[in-house]
């Protein structure tokens, strides 16, 4: 069993390595963490201790394997708790990352278990985001950029890079969600902004937004 920081930062590296391949920077792990470069160093070379990260001086730190399987089940619960508190309490999808944030430090792996047969055992998160199986397995299915879609393309919008609460609130104030069948209509050449269409209505996104959803592209 391990505390809530140190799970805390777990999580937080686990992420960073997505993006990175070898020594995640104490600087990128504080940033993230929101926290002094000091008390990073601190927390490594305790998760180090414990074999969960390899830490270096002026490198940074990556995950063991151990780490990462502690990493995802935090993730895991996270994910179930995301889902739960959509899909059964009706709480709307910026709302939930604050809460689900406590209550992914429940340490009931039965609990957690239930909760997943409880849900059907689903494969993704309210924000498109992959579920890990109860083995630690991860299955990616977040589909392609809505940048690499060209004019005539469909596809059904199946997750978001960016979940924060400012994102999701943007994406409610257009009438997008998951699920969404989009069609691109056209592609301004000047400033690369996308003209997209719903059953419902037609609007205009900007590149930066493009970015940040995930399409599974209609097969042909």
């Amino acid at each position: 069993m391990y505390s809530q920081a140190e799970e805390n930062y777990l999580k937080a590296i686990y992420t960073l390595e997505k993006e990175k391949i070898g020594f995640i920077s104490t600087n990128n792990i504080a940033k993230k963490m929101q926290t002094k470069a000091s008390s990073v160093t601190d927390m490594l070379k305790k998760l180090d201790a414990k074999k969960l990260v390899v830490y270096e001086r002026y490198k940074g730190a990556y995950l063991t394997v151990d780490g990462a399987k502690e990493a995802l089940k935090v993730i895991r619960k996270h994910r179930l708790w995301e889902l739960f508190l959509v899909k059964k309490l009706k709480f709307k999808w910026d709302k939930v990352h604050d809460i689900a944030e406590q209550l992914e430090h429940i340490q009931s792996e039965e609990l957690i278990n239930s909760l997943d047969a409880f849900l059907g055992f689903p494969k993704t998160d309210p924000h498109g985001d992959p579920i890990p199986d109860r083995n630690g397995t991860v299955v990616h299915e977040k589909g392609l950029s809505m940048l690499k879609m060209k004019v005539g393309q469909s596809g059904i919008l199946k997750g978001v890079r960016d979940s924060s609460k400012a994102f999701l609130q943007y994406l409610d104030k257009k009438n997008l969600s998951l699920g969404d069948k989009i069609k691109v209509v056209d592609i301004e050449p000047y400033d690369e902004s996308i003209h997209i269409e719903t059953k419902t209505h037609r609007l205009s996104v900007s590149k930066h937004v493009a970015n940040n959803l995930f399409l599974q592209p209609k097969k042909k």
